[in-house]
Protein backbone atom coordinates (compact mmCIF):
# COMPACT_ATOMS: atom_id res chain seq x y z
CA UNK A 1 0.00 0.00 0.00
CA UNK A 2 2.52 2.49 0.22
CA UNK A 3 6.01 2.37 -0.59
CA UNK A 4 9.63 2.57 0.74
CA UNK A 5 12.93 4.16 -0.55
CA UNK A 6 13.08 4.34 -4.40
CA UNK A 7 9.42 3.37 -4.36
CA UNK A 8 7.93 6.18 -1.71
CA UNK A 9 4.25 5.62 -1.96
CA UNK A 10 1.75 2.81 -3.54
CA UNK A 11 -1.49 2.47 -1.83
CA UNK A 12 -4.04 0.57 -2.86
CA UNK A 13 -6.91 2.34 -2.42
CA UNK A 14 -9.46 -0.35 -4.31
CA UNK A 15 -12.63 0.99 -3.10
CA UNK A 16 -12.39 4.93 -3.02
CA UNK A 17 -13.79 6.01 -6.86
CA UNK A 18 -13.11 9.75 -8.14
CA UNK A 19 -16.52 10.40 -10.02
CA UNK A 20 -19.52 11.81 -11.33
CA UNK A 21 -22.94 11.28 -12.70
CA UNK A 22 -25.62 11.87 -14.53
CA UNK A 23 -29.75 11.99 -14.41
CA UNK A 24 -31.38 9.92 -17.47
CA UNK A 25 -34.63 10.38 -17.74
CA UNK A 26 -36.13 6.86 -16.31
CA UNK A 27 -34.30 7.08 -13.82
CA UNK A 28 -36.21 6.31 -10.71
CA UNK A 29 -35.31 7.48 -6.61
CA UNK A 30 -37.44 7.05 -3.47
CA UNK A 31 -40.64 8.51 -3.60
CA UNK A 32 -42.73 9.71 -0.76
CA UNK A 33 -45.63 12.02 -0.71
CA UNK A 34 -47.28 13.54 -4.12
CA UNK A 35 -45.63 16.88 -2.97
CA UNK A 36 -42.71 14.83 -2.44
CA UNK A 37 -42.66 13.24 -6.14
CA UNK A 38 -43.07 16.57 -7.80
CA UNK A 39 -40.20 17.91 -6.50
CA UNK A 40 -38.11 15.20 -7.41
CA UNK A 41 -39.44 15.48 -10.66
CA UNK A 42 -38.71 19.25 -10.63
CA UNK A 43 -35.02 18.53 -9.58
CA UNK A 44 -34.34 16.16 -12.03
CA UNK A 45 -35.20 18.34 -14.89
CA UNK A 46 -33.25 21.10 -13.16
CA UNK A 47 -29.69 18.45 -13.58
CA UNK A 48 -31.02 17.43 -16.51
CA UNK A 49 -30.13 21.36 -17.91
CA UNK A 50 -27.29 21.60 -15.74
CA UNK A 51 -25.13 18.23 -16.98
CA UNK A 52 -26.57 19.18 -21.07
CA UNK A 53 -24.90 22.80 -19.83
CA UNK A 54 -21.55 20.78 -19.48
CA UNK A 55 -21.75 18.74 -22.25
CA UNK A 56 -22.33 21.94 -24.42
CA UNK A 57 -19.91 23.99 -22.67
CA UNK A 58 -22.53 26.46 -22.27
CA UNK A 59 -21.43 28.71 -19.16
CA UNK A 60 -25.00 30.34 -19.31
CA UNK A 61 -26.96 27.39 -19.22
CA UNK A 62 -24.94 25.96 -16.51
CA UNK A 63 -25.07 29.04 -13.98
CA UNK A 64 -29.19 28.98 -14.39
CA UNK A 65 -29.91 26.39 -12.69
CA UNK A 66 -27.84 28.02 -9.56
CA UNK A 67 -30.26 29.95 -7.34
CA UNK A 68 -30.04 33.65 -8.31
CA UNK A 69 -29.58 34.89 -4.44
CA UNK A 70 -27.15 32.76 -3.91
CA UNK A 71 -24.22 35.44 -5.08
CA UNK A 72 -21.29 32.95 -3.66
CA UNK A 73 -22.41 29.67 -4.90
CA UNK A 74 -22.77 31.42 -8.27
CA UNK A 75 -19.38 32.41 -8.34
CA UNK A 76 -17.83 29.21 -7.54
CA UNK A 77 -19.56 27.45 -10.02
CA UNK A 78 -18.49 29.90 -12.78
CA UNK A 79 -15.13 29.14 -11.53
CA UNK A 80 -15.66 25.91 -11.79
CA UNK A 81 -17.28 25.30 -14.82
CA UNK A 82 -14.53 27.36 -16.25
CA UNK A 83 -11.70 24.80 -14.57
CA UNK A 84 -13.42 22.37 -16.54
CA UNK A 85 -12.73 23.89 -20.26
CA UNK A 86 -9.91 21.49 -20.95
CA UNK A 87 -11.36 18.10 -19.67
CA UNK A 88 -12.24 16.17 -22.97
CA UNK A 89 -15.99 15.28 -21.24
CA UNK A 90 -17.64 12.29 -22.96
CA UNK A 91 -20.80 12.33 -20.53
CA UNK A 92 -22.11 13.79 -17.84
CA UNK A 93 -25.11 12.64 -16.15
CA UNK A 94 -26.75 13.12 -12.75
CA UNK A 95 -28.72 9.70 -10.81
CA UNK A 96 -30.90 11.02 -8.45
CA UNK A 97 -31.05 8.46 -5.42
CA UNK A 98 -33.34 10.35 -2.88
CA UNK A 99 -34.94 13.14 -2.24
CA UNK A 100 -36.02 14.80 1.20
CA UNK A 101 -38.15 17.80 0.39
CA UNK A 102 -40.01 20.48 2.99
CA UNK A 103 -42.36 23.12 1.23
CA UNK A 104 -40.06 25.14 -0.97
CA UNK A 105 -36.17 23.79 0.01
CA UNK A 106 -35.15 20.65 -1.02
CA UNK A 107 -32.18 18.14 0.12
CA UNK A 108 -31.35 15.49 -2.90
CA UNK A 109 -28.62 12.66 -2.48
CA UNK A 110 -27.42 11.92 -6.18
CA UNK A 111 -24.32 10.24 -8.27
CA UNK A 112 -23.09 12.15 -10.63
CA UNK A 113 -21.24 10.30 -13.38
CA UNK A 114 -18.52 11.17 -16.20
CA UNK A 115 -16.90 10.15 -18.72
CA UNK A 116 -13.46 10.98 -20.32
CA UNK A 117 -13.26 10.84 -24.18
CA UNK A 118 -11.65 8.31 -25.56
CA UNK A 119 -10.49 6.87 -21.61
CA UNK A 120 -13.26 5.79 -19.54
CA UNK A 121 -15.06 2.47 -21.04
CA UNK A 122 -17.41 3.02 -17.85
CA UNK A 123 -18.34 6.13 -15.85
CA UNK A 124 -16.62 7.91 -12.96
CA UNK A 125 -19.06 7.76 -10.60
CA UNK A 126 -19.26 10.14 -7.10
CA UNK A 127 -21.97 10.63 -4.77
CA UNK A 128 -23.07 14.46 -4.11
CA UNK A 129 -25.42 16.33 -1.70
CA UNK A 130 -27.18 18.79 -3.31
CA UNK A 131 -29.53 21.69 -1.40
CA UNK A 132 -31.94 23.60 -3.59
CA UNK A 133 -34.92 25.89 -3.37
CA UNK A 134 -37.65 26.60 -5.53
CA UNK A 135 -38.86 30.09 -6.86
CA UNK A 136 -41.71 30.60 -9.01
CA UNK A 137 -42.55 26.70 -9.28
CA UNK A 138 -39.09 26.36 -10.86
CA UNK A 139 -35.88 24.25 -8.68
CA UNK A 140 -32.77 26.14 -8.16
CA UNK A 141 -29.40 24.67 -6.83
CA UNK A 142 -28.54 26.32 -4.04
CA UNK A 143 -25.63 23.96 -2.48
CA UNK A 144 -23.32 21.41 -4.30
CA UNK A 145 -21.22 19.50 -1.90
CA UNK A 146 -19.20 15.95 -1.57
CA UNK A 147 -21.22 13.30 -0.05
CA UNK A 148 -19.37 12.00 3.68
CA UNK A 149 -16.49 10.44 2.68
CA UNK A 150 -15.98 11.67 -1.00
CA UNK A 151 -13.50 13.51 -2.03
CA UNK A 152 -13.51 16.90 -4.33
CA UNK A 153 -13.16 16.63 -8.37
CA UNK A 154 -10.24 18.37 -9.61
CA UNK A 155 -11.33 20.82 -11.21
CA UNK A 156 -12.92 21.91 -7.63
CA UNK A 157 -9.40 22.88 -7.33
CA UNK A 158 -8.37 24.99 -9.65
CA UNK A 159 -8.14 25.52 -13.61
CA UNK A 160 -7.03 21.81 -14.96
CA UNK A 161 -3.97 21.96 -17.87
CA UNK A 162 -3.64 18.83 -19.64
CA UNK A 163 -0.97 16.68 -20.93
CA UNK A 164 -1.74 13.99 -23.58
CA UNK A 165 0.64 10.81 -24.60
CA UNK A 166 0.21 8.37 -26.66
CA UNK A 167 -1.44 5.90 -23.82
CA UNK A 168 -2.09 8.77 -21.24
CA UNK A 169 -4.10 11.85 -20.46
CA UNK A 170 -2.61 13.46 -17.39
CA UNK A 171 -4.50 16.49 -15.76
CA UNK A 172 -3.16 18.56 -12.82
CA UNK A 173 -3.97 21.89 -10.81
CA UNK A 174 -0.87 23.87 -10.09
CA UNK A 175 1.98 22.16 -11.28
CA UNK A 176 4.03 22.80 -14.09
CA UNK A 177 3.68 21.77 -17.93
CA UNK A 178 7.03 19.93 -17.20
CA UNK A 179 5.45 18.25 -14.65
CA UNK A 180 2.39 16.38 -16.23
CA UNK A 181 4.64 15.51 -19.49
CA UNK A 182 6.94 13.77 -17.19
CA UNK A 183 4.68 12.08 -15.61
CA UNK A 184 2.93 11.35 -19.34
CA UNK A 185 5.99 10.12 -20.54
CA UNK A 186 6.00 7.39 -17.49
CA UNK A 187 2.56 6.43 -17.98
CA UNK A 188 3.43 5.86 -21.69
CA UNK A 189 6.16 3.73 -20.78
CA UNK A 190 3.85 2.02 -18.47
CA UNK A 191 1.21 0.78 -20.22
CA UNK A 192 3.17 -1.32 -22.92
CA UNK A 193 5.34 -2.94 -19.91
CA UNK A 194 2.17 -3.69 -17.78
CA UNK A 195 0.44 -5.09 -21.09
CA UNK A 196 3.89 -7.34 -21.74
CA UNK A 197 3.73 -8.77 -18.12
CA UNK A 198 -0.48 -8.71 -17.81
CA UNK A 199 -1.10 -11.69 -20.07
CA UNK A 200 -4.99 -10.37 -19.94
CA UNK A 201 -6.96 -7.58 -22.22
CA UNK A 202 -7.50 -4.23 -20.49
CA UNK A 203 -7.77 -1.08 -21.69
CA UNK A 204 -4.44 -0.23 -22.37
CA UNK A 205 -4.65 3.46 -21.33
CA UNK A 206 -4.42 5.51 -18.29
CA UNK A 207 -5.62 8.90 -16.56
CA UNK A 208 -3.56 10.16 -13.87
CA UNK A 209 -4.05 13.57 -11.84
CA UNK A 210 -1.89 15.79 -10.63
CA UNK A 211 -2.60 17.80 -7.76
CA UNK A 212 -0.99 20.76 -6.43
CA UNK A 213 -0.09 19.61 -3.22
CA UNK A 214 -0.35 16.15 -0.58
CA UNK A 215 -3.14 18.59 1.02
CA UNK A 216 -5.30 18.80 -1.98
CA UNK A 217 -4.56 14.93 -2.87
CA UNK A 218 -6.13 14.35 0.41
CA UNK A 219 -9.24 16.35 -1.18
CA UNK A 220 -9.43 14.67 -3.49
CA UNK A 221 -9.33 11.17 -1.66
CA UNK A 222 -11.28 12.36 1.09
CA UNK A 223 -9.12 11.46 3.31
CA UNK A 224 -6.67 13.56 5.70
CA UNK A 225 -3.90 14.38 3.80
CA UNK A 226 -1.20 12.43 6.66
CA UNK A 227 -2.68 9.38 5.28
CA UNK A 228 -0.76 10.05 1.59
CA UNK A 229 2.34 11.41 3.67
CA UNK A 230 5.51 10.06 1.77
CA UNK A 231 2.66 7.99 -0.60
CA UNK A 232 3.91 8.45 -4.54
CA UNK A 233 0.88 7.78 -5.80
CA UNK A 234 -2.70 6.24 -5.28
CA UNK A 235 -4.95 4.15 -7.49
CA UNK A 236 -8.56 4.25 -7.34
CA UNK A 237 -11.68 2.46 -8.79
CA UNK A 238 -14.02 -0.36 -7.71
CA UNK A 239 -12.70 -3.43 -7.71
CA UNK A 240 -14.12 -6.13 -9.16
CA UNK A 241 -17.24 -6.48 -11.81
CA UNK A 242 -18.41 -8.17 -13.91
CA UNK A 243 -19.47 -5.11 -16.45
CA UNK A 244 -17.23 -2.99 -18.09
CA UNK A 245 -14.00 -2.21 -16.63
CA UNK A 246 -14.41 0.50 -14.25
CA UNK A 247 -12.65 3.81 -14.82
CA UNK A 248 -9.67 4.11 -12.71
CA UNK A 249 -7.47 7.02 -11.34
CA UNK A 250 -4.15 7.10 -11.05
CA UNK A 251 -3.20 10.29 -8.13
CA UNK A 252 -0.23 11.53 -7.77
CA UNK A 253 1.27 13.30 -5.02
CA UNK A 254 3.61 15.69 -5.95
CA UNK A 255 5.86 16.12 -2.95
CA UNK A 256 6.69 12.85 -2.40
CA UNK A 257 7.07 11.83 -6.71
CA UNK A 258 9.19 15.26 -6.28
CA UNK A 259 11.92 13.41 -4.04
CA UNK A 260 12.04 10.12 -6.07
CA UNK A 261 14.55 9.37 -9.34
CA UNK A 262 13.96 8.34 -12.47
CA UNK A 263 13.85 4.89 -12.37
CA UNK A 264 11.49 5.58 -8.41
CA UNK A 265 8.98 7.85 -10.50
CA UNK A 266 8.73 5.12 -13.50
CA UNK A 267 8.26 2.59 -10.47
CA UNK A 268 5.48 4.31 -9.01
CA UNK A 269 3.32 5.05 -12.30
CA UNK A 270 3.93 1.56 -13.28
CA UNK A 271 2.82 -0.01 -10.47
CA UNK A 272 0.18 1.93 -10.46
CA UNK A 273 -0.76 1.56 -13.96
CA UNK A 274 -0.68 -2.15 -13.20
CA UNK A 275 -3.54 -2.26 -10.52
CA UNK A 276 -5.30 -0.53 -12.92
CA UNK A 277 -5.04 -2.90 -15.49
CA UNK A 278 -6.01 -5.71 -13.04
CA UNK A 279 -8.89 -3.76 -11.14
CA UNK A 280 -11.36 -6.36 -12.84
CA UNK A 281 -9.49 -9.09 -11.81
CA UNK A 282 -8.86 -8.45 -8.08
CA UNK A 283 -11.73 -8.78 -5.50
CA UNK A 284 -12.28 -9.10 -1.79
CA UNK A 285 -10.39 -12.34 -1.92
CA UNK A 286 -7.01 -11.02 -3.13
CA UNK A 287 -4.51 -10.65 -0.43
CA UNK A 288 -2.55 -7.85 -0.56
CA UNK A 289 0.85 -9.76 -0.86
CA UNK A 290 -0.23 -10.54 -3.97
CA UNK A 291 -2.32 -7.74 -5.71
CA UNK A 292 1.05 -5.51 -3.95
CA UNK A 293 3.03 -7.99 -4.99
CA UNK A 294 2.27 -8.35 -8.33
CA UNK A 295 2.28 -4.22 -8.75
CA UNK A 296 5.54 -4.62 -8.08
CA UNK A 297 6.67 -7.27 -9.80
CA UNK A 298 5.50 -5.71 -13.16
CA UNK A 299 7.41 -2.32 -12.06
CA UNK A 300 10.47 -4.27 -11.19
CA UNK A 301 10.05 -6.67 -13.88
CA UNK A 302 12.72 -4.88 -16.89
CA UNK A 303 14.78 -2.96 -14.81
CA UNK A 304 17.62 -5.08 -14.36
CA UNK A 305 17.51 -4.64 -10.13
CA UNK A 306 18.34 -7.73 -7.88
CA UNK A 307 16.38 -8.88 -5.24
CA UNK A 308 18.90 -7.63 -3.11
CA UNK A 309 18.73 -3.69 -4.26
CA UNK A 310 14.62 -4.35 -4.14
CA UNK A 311 14.36 -6.04 -0.99
CA UNK A 312 16.52 -4.31 1.59
CA UNK A 313 14.77 -4.71 4.55
CA UNK A 314 13.74 -7.82 3.85
CA UNK A 315 17.10 -8.62 3.35
CA UNK A 316 18.39 -7.36 6.62
CA UNK A 317 16.03 -9.19 8.52
CA UNK A 318 17.00 -12.82 6.87
CA UNK A 319 20.96 -11.67 7.58
CA UNK A 320 19.51 -10.89 11.40
CA UNK A 321 18.05 -14.25 11.73
CA UNK A 322 14.41 -12.77 11.01
CA UNK A 323 13.27 -14.73 8.55
CA UNK A 324 9.37 -14.67 7.98
CA UNK A 325 7.22 -17.40 8.85
CA UNK A 326 4.30 -16.63 7.00
CA UNK A 327 3.53 -14.73 3.79
CA UNK A 328 2.93 -11.39 4.33
CA UNK A 329 -0.76 -10.86 5.65
CA UNK A 330 -2.85 -7.86 4.90
CA UNK A 331 -2.60 -5.97 8.50
CA UNK A 332 0.84 -5.92 7.37
CA UNK A 333 0.65 -3.46 4.74
CA UNK A 334 -0.85 -0.97 7.21
CA UNK A 335 0.85 1.97 8.57
CA UNK A 336 0.63 2.11 12.08
CA UNK A 337 3.41 0.11 13.04
CA UNK A 338 6.38 1.59 10.97
CA UNK A 339 7.88 1.74 7.55
CA UNK A 340 10.17 -1.16 8.10
CA UNK A 341 7.48 -3.59 8.57
CA UNK A 342 5.77 -2.24 5.57
CA UNK A 343 8.97 -2.33 3.35
CA UNK A 344 9.21 -5.81 4.40
CA UNK A 345 5.28 -6.29 3.48
CA UNK A 346 5.77 -5.06 0.05
CA UNK A 347 9.17 -6.74 -0.89
CA UNK A 348 7.97 -10.19 0.70
CA UNK A 349 4.45 -10.01 -1.56
CA UNK A 350 6.92 -8.96 -4.75
CA UNK A 351 9.29 -12.40 -3.86
CA UNK A 352 5.96 -14.44 -3.96
CA UNK A 353 4.88 -13.23 -7.48
CA UNK A 354 8.60 -13.35 -8.55
CA UNK A 355 9.08 -17.06 -7.25
CA UNK A 356 5.71 -18.01 -9.14
CA UNK A 357 6.94 -16.46 -11.92
CA UNK A 358 10.40 -18.25 -11.65
CA UNK A 359 9.36 -21.29 -10.69
CA UNK A 360 6.00 -21.70 -12.57
CA UNK A 361 6.23 -19.56 -14.98
CA UNK A 362 4.61 -15.31 -15.79
CA UNK A 363 1.57 -16.50 -17.71
CA UNK A 364 0.47 -19.60 -13.98
CA UNK A 365 1.39 -15.96 -12.39
CA UNK A 366 -1.22 -14.13 -14.30
CA UNK A 367 -3.32 -17.35 -14.13
CA UNK A 368 -3.26 -17.28 -10.63
CA UNK A 369 -4.00 -13.69 -9.79
CA UNK A 370 -7.13 -14.53 -11.66
CA UNK A 371 -8.36 -17.38 -10.02
CA UNK A 372 -7.86 -15.96 -7.10
CA UNK A 373 -9.84 -12.72 -7.61
CA UNK A 374 -12.42 -15.23 -9.58
CA UNK A 375 -13.56 -16.44 -6.01
CA UNK A 376 -14.84 -13.27 -5.04
CA UNK A 377 -14.44 -14.04 -1.12
CA UNK A 378 -11.57 -14.69 0.59
CA UNK A 379 -12.40 -17.93 2.79
CA UNK A 380 -10.75 -20.62 0.61
CA UNK A 381 -9.83 -18.81 -2.35
CA UNK A 382 -6.04 -18.95 -1.69
CA UNK A 383 -5.87 -22.59 -1.17
CA UNK A 384 -8.24 -23.49 -3.97
CA UNK A 385 -6.24 -21.03 -6.63
CA UNK A 386 -2.72 -22.56 -5.42
CA UNK A 387 -4.64 -26.01 -5.80
CA UNK A 388 -5.93 -25.81 -9.17
CA UNK A 389 -3.06 -23.40 -10.82
CA UNK A 390 0.00 -24.27 -8.92
CA UNK A 391 -0.25 -27.48 -7.97
CA UNK A 392 1.09 -26.71 -4.47
CA UNK A 393 -1.19 -25.84 -0.95
CA UNK A 394 -0.43 -22.63 0.95
CA UNK A 395 1.72 -24.77 3.35
CA UNK A 396 3.97 -25.66 0.79
CA UNK A 397 4.06 -22.99 -1.18
CA UNK A 398 5.16 -20.64 1.91
CA UNK A 399 7.90 -23.52 3.13
CA UNK A 400 9.00 -22.71 -0.89
CA UNK A 401 8.93 -19.11 -0.31
CA UNK A 402 11.01 -18.76 2.93
CA UNK A 403 14.10 -21.10 1.49
CA UNK A 404 13.66 -18.62 -1.97
CA UNK A 405 14.37 -15.55 0.62
CA UNK A 406 17.00 -17.18 2.23
CA UNK A 407 18.48 -18.03 -1.51
CA UNK A 408 18.05 -14.99 -2.78
CA UNK A 409 19.12 -12.40 0.32
CA UNK A 410 21.35 -14.07 2.81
Amino acid sequence: MTGRGSRTGRKRAAGCVLALCLLLPGCTGPSGSAASGTAERGIRRTLDRRAAAVTGHDESGYLSVVDPRAKGLRTAQRAEFRNLASVPLSSWQYRVDDVRSRGTTATARVELRYRITGYDSAPVASRRTLKLVERDGRWYLDDDSPAPGTGQQLWQQGPVRTARGKHSLVLGVGGSVGLLRQVAAAADRAVPAVGKAWHRKWAGRVVVLVPSSLDAMGALLGSPAATYRGIAAVTTGEAGGAGAAPADRVIVNPEAYALLGRLGRQVVITHETTHVATRTATSAATPLWLSEGFADWVAYRDTGNSPRETAPELQRAVRSGSLPATLPTDADFGFSDGADRLARAYEGGWLACRLIAAHWGEQRLTDFYRAVGAQGQAGGALEKAMNDVLGTDPAAFTARWREYLRAQLD
